[in-house]
C-alpha cells in the first residue's frame, strides 16, 4: 500500500465593500444640504467650508472649483445621471473629504513671517547626509542627499576628501563611511535637484568642507565652479545678527570653521567612540519601544552636572587627524580665498559651556554640541542655552555610538530653542516620525518659526524655562480593534489637554492586531498641532521610512475646546 500527502487549506474570507459615509459625514451633509432631491449645491458647499471646516478666508469662486472638481473625479460612478445632476450627493461628498489634495489636513502655503533672522526659526536639518544606511559600513552617495532636499530638508552635511587621484582638474565629492572614502558624485547633480525643489527658500548648509582639504584653494574653486552665482558669499565676517529666510531665499549658504582655527584646534577626542559598547533601543517591532519622557532625568544631580559640563562642549568637527605640515602652509596660504565663502562662521571659545554660551552683541556664531553634551548643559546651563538660542545658532547631533543611524527624541532640543536638531534622515522609528511631522508645518518649506516665548527677554533678563512651564507630555490612547473589514469605522473621540500646543505633536499610528502573535504595523502619520486645521480631514499614511502610502488614509476630525 503506497503512501500519501494529504494537504487541507482554510480560507479567511475579509468582509469587502466600499467604504460608506460614517455618522459625522452624514449628518455634516443633512445639516449643509437642504435641497429636497439630496444635492449640495456650490453655495451650500461654501457655507460648509467656511463655518463646518472653519476656512472663513475661502470665497465663493474658490469653492465653486473644489465643486466642480468633485463632480469630474466622480464621474464614472453616474453613468447616465450626469446630465441631471446640478449638484453634489452623499457618495460625492464623502468622496471630497477622502480626497487628500482637496482635504488635506495642513495649510500648504507657507504663511509664517520668513523676514526674522535665521535664529528665529528650526530648521530642517540632516546629519551625514551621504550616508545610504549606518554610520559604518553603508555606502555613500548623492541620493539620500536629493531624497532629502526633496522632503524639504534645508540643512545639508558633506564631509570633503581630497580624492585618490589628488586630480586637481576633477572634483568628485567624497565621503567617509567608517573608514572607507567614496566618491559621493558631482556636485552639479544635487544643485540640479535643488533647483527644482526648492521653491521657497533654500538654505542649504554644506559642512565640514574644511576637513582634511588638499588645498583650501582647491576647495574654493570647486564650490565656486559648482554653485556659481548661488553661493551667498558674506561682506564681512562678524556679523552682528543672521539675515532672514527671505532674504537667503534660493541660495546656498556654507558654514562651516575657518581653516586656521580648525588646523589650530588641539583636542580632536571623540568622547562617543563608535567601539564603546552601548545597547541602542529598536523600534524595529510593532509597536516598539516608546519614547521616553527623559526630561527629568536632564535636572537629577544638578550641581554635579555643573562641574562635569564645563568639560564637555563637544564639536563633531575637531575628530580627525591633522594633516601633515605641507598641507598645513598651503591651507594656510590659501586661507582667504577659501574663508571668505563662509557665511556662518561655527567653532568654539576656549573656555567651559559657560564661555561657550555667552552672547556676543556684536557678532552671531553657531555652535555643535552632541546629544549628550547637550543633556549636559541642558542640566547646568539651561537658561543659558534659551539666551544663546535667541540670538545665535546651536546645532545637536547624534552621538556617535548610534552606528546604526538611529535617532534621539528631537523635543528637547526645540524646547530650549535649537534650531538646527541633525537626524539621520536615512534611518526611521519614532524620532525621525516627529522631525517629520514638526517640518510639515509652514507649508513644508523646511523653516518652522519658534514660538514667541523663546524669543522673548523678561524685565529681569530672564527666559523662559522649559522645565518649569513646558513638561513633557505623552499621552497614549488607543482605538479598539475592529475584526476582518477593509475599510473599518472606529467612530471613537479622543481629548488631548495642551500646555503649549506651538511644540505639541499628534503621533498617529495604524497597526493589524493579532492576539496569537505581535501586531503588524500598518501605517503612521505626525502632524504639528499647530498648523491642523479643524473639520473633517483626510489623514495621509506613511510607512516606517516616512514614504507616504499611495491609497492608505484616514478620515479624521479635529476641534479646539
Amino acid at each position: 500500500m503506497g503512501s500519501y500527502t494529504m494537504c487541507l487549506c482554510f480560507k479567511r474570507r475579509y468582509r469587502w465593500s466600499e467604504a460608506q459615509p460614517p455618522p459625522d459625514v452624514k449628518k455634516a451633509f443633512s445639516t449643509y444640504c437642504t435641497s429636497s432631491d439630496g444635492q449640495m449645491t456650490p453655495d451650500q458647499l461654501h457655507r460648509f467650508i467656511m463655518e463646518f471646516q472653519g476656512e472663513e478666508g475661502v470665497t465663493v469662486s474658490e469653492a465653486a472649483r473644489v465643486f466642480e472638481q468633485v463632480r469630474q473625479r466622480r464621474r464614472h460612478h453616474h453613468i447616465g445621471k450626469l446630465s441631471r445632476m446640478h449638484g453634489i450627493g452623499i457618495e460625492d461628498f464623502f468622496h471630497y473629504l477622502f480626497s487628500e489634495d482637496l482635504n488635506p489636513p495642513l495649510r500648504s502655503e507657507v504663511y509664517h513671517d520668513m523676514t526674522a533672522p535665521l535664529s528665529h526659526y528650526y530648521i530642517y536639518t540632516g546629519h551625514n547626509s551621504y550616508l545610504t544606511g549606518n554610520q559604518l559600513s553603508s555606502t555613500c552617495s548623492d541620493v539620500p542627499i536629493i531624497n532629502a532636499l526633496k522632503r524639504g530638508v534645508r540643512v545639508i552635511e558633506l564631509d570633503m576628501w581630497p580624492n585618490s587621484t589628488k586630480d586637481d582638474d576633477k572634483f568628485p565629492w567624497q565621503a567617509k563611511s567608517g573608514q572607507r572614502y567614496q566618491v559621493v558624485g558631482d556636485g552639479r547633480n544635487v544643485l540640479s535637484v535643488r533647483g527644482m525643489y526648492n521653491v521657497y527658500y533654500g538654505f542649504n548648509l554644506y559642512e565640514n568642507l574644511s576637513r582634511l582639504m588638499m588645498s583650501v584653494a582647491l576647495g574654493e574653486q570647486m564650490l565656486t565652479q559648482t554653485f556659481g552665482e548661488l553661493l551667498y558669499c558674506p561682506t564681512t565676517e562678524s556679523l552682528e545678527e543672521f539675515s532672514s529666510p527671505e532674504a537667503l531665499m534660493k541660495r546656498i549658504i556654507v558654514s562651516t570653521k575657518p581653516p586656521k582655527e580648525y588646523l589650530e584646534s588641539k583636542s580632536f577626542k571623540d568622547e562617543d567612540n563608535p567601539s564603546q559598547k552601548e545597547k541602542i533601543s529598536s523600534e524595529e517591532d510593532s509597536w516598539g519601544t516608546e519614547l521616553a519622557n527623559n526630561i527629568s532625568k536632564l535636572y537629577v544631580d544638578r550641581k554635579q552636572e555643573e562641574n562635569r559640563a564645563q568639560e564637555n562642549c563637544h564639536d563633531d568637527e575637531l575628530s580627525g587627524p591633522y594633516p601633515d605640515d605641507g598641507d598645513y602652509k598651503v591651507q594656510q596660504n590659501s586661507a582667504p580665498e577659501y574663508r571668505r565663502l563662509i557665511a556662518i562662521m561655527a567653532g568654539k571659545r576656549k573656555g567651559g559651556l559657560n564661555e561657550q554660551l555667552r552672547v556676543d552683541p556684536h557678532k552671531v556664531t553657531r555652535l555643535s554640541l552632541n546629544e549628550q553634551a547637550f543633556e549636559k548643559a541642558v542640566a547646568a546651563h539651561g537658561d543659558d542655552l534659551v539666551r544663546f538660542t535667541q540670538k545665535n545658532l546651536l546645532r545637536i547631533f547624534p552621538k556617535a555610538t548610534r552606528v546604526d543611524s538611529s535617532n534621539y527624541n528631537p523635543l528637547f532640543g526645540w524646547m530650549y530653542g535649537a534650531q538646527m536638531v541633525a537626524f539621520n534622515m536615512q534611518g526611521h522609528g519614532r524620532s525621525l516620525w516627529l522631525m517629520h511631522g514638526l517640518f510639515r508645518a509652514n507649508g513644508g518649506c523646511g523653516y518652522v518659526k519658534k514660538p514667541d516665548f523663546l524669543l522673548k527677554v523678561g524685565e529681569h533678563n530672564q527666559v523662559f524655562d522649559p522645565k518649569a512651564w513646558l513638561p513633557v507630555r505623552k499621552t497614549l490612547k488607543r482605538t479598539r480593534a475592529i475584526e476582518d473589514d477593509w475599510a473599518p469605522v472606529w467612530d471613537e473621540e479622543f481629548t488631548f489637554p495642551l500646555t503649549v500646543p506651538e511644540l505639541a505633536l499628534l503621533r498617529i499610528e495604524v497597526h493589524e492586531y493579532d492576539m496569537s502573535d505581535k501586531d503588524d504595523f500598518g501605517g503612521q502619520s505626525c502632524l504639528p498641532v499647530s498648523d491642523l486645521r479643524t473639520g473633517i480631514r483626510t489623514v495621509p499614511l506613511f510607512d516606517r521610512k516616512g514614504s507616504k502610502f499611495k491609497s492608505v488614509k484616514l478620515l479624521m476630525r479635529f476641534e479646539f475646546v
